[in-house]
């Protein structure tokens, strides 16, 4: 799953990574939570959307995504792109959740894949996930699918319907590429959003990466 994540990159270089000629105006944050309004980008553009289905399904599993009732039209033609800086996971230690913070080692700014559809008249945004990397695998069963710069156009392509081509954007990020570390439990509390949020702290009975 993904439950948090950070977007602080400058303004003007989301906008040139994502090829946005108008961005809603947003400040950096080091802990965004579902139910909050986020910006999300779409083949019109980039605009701030809810995060959650119907203000509480903050996630998709990519396995059902293009069947699932739920999600299918939103596949088919409500994609969308979440620009992150990172994203937090959490593991699960002797009974205890410790928070890790994860991100591509070669993008200090990504695409996050996700779905978008009307809820009682609000735009929402529901992010898909994919079983995990060999980073991932020891901290989560569970990852958000990450869409490379490359792909940014065919993902958001309005005249792909076809759930089998599209499919092929649903899978891990590669292992090799990625990096993530320990961090401070001050992430769980969401009125906490600060850079500090993402220094690393000692490992619980795990490995640094």
């Amino acid at each position: 799953m993904c439950g948090r994540y950070a977007l602080h990159s400058n303004p003007e270089v989301v906008a040139l990574q994502f090829g946005l000629a108008e961005l809603p105006e947003f400040r950096p944050s080091y802990n965004i939570c579902p139910g909050g309004d986020i910006l999300a980008v779409t083949r019109k553009g980039a605009s701030r959307h809810r995060w959650g289905f119907g203000n509480r399904i903050a996630n998709a599993r990519g396995e059902s995504v293009a069947e699932r009732p739920s999600f299918r039209d939103a596949f088919r033609a409500g994609r969308c792109l979440v620009p992150a800086s990172g994203f937090y996971e959490w593991q699960t230690i002797a009974g205890q959740k410790h928070p890790w913070y994860l991100r591509p080692r070669d993008a200090a700014l990504f695409g996050l894949a996700g779905i978008t559809s009307l809820w009682q008249g609000v735009r929402s945004v529901s992010l898909i996930t994919t079983t995990p990397n060999a980073v991932m695998e020891p901290i989560h069963d569970r990852m958000p699918v990450i869409i490379t710069p490359q792909d940014y156009a065919a993902w958001l392509d309005p005249d792909e319907h076809d759930a089998e081509r599209l499919m092929r954007f649903v899978r891990p990020y590669p292992a090799e590429r990625m990096e993530g570390w320990p961090v401070s439990t001050r992430v769980n509390q969401p009125a906490n959003d600060e850079p500090a949020l993402l220094q690393r702290v000692a490992p619980r009975q795990s490995r640094l990466l």
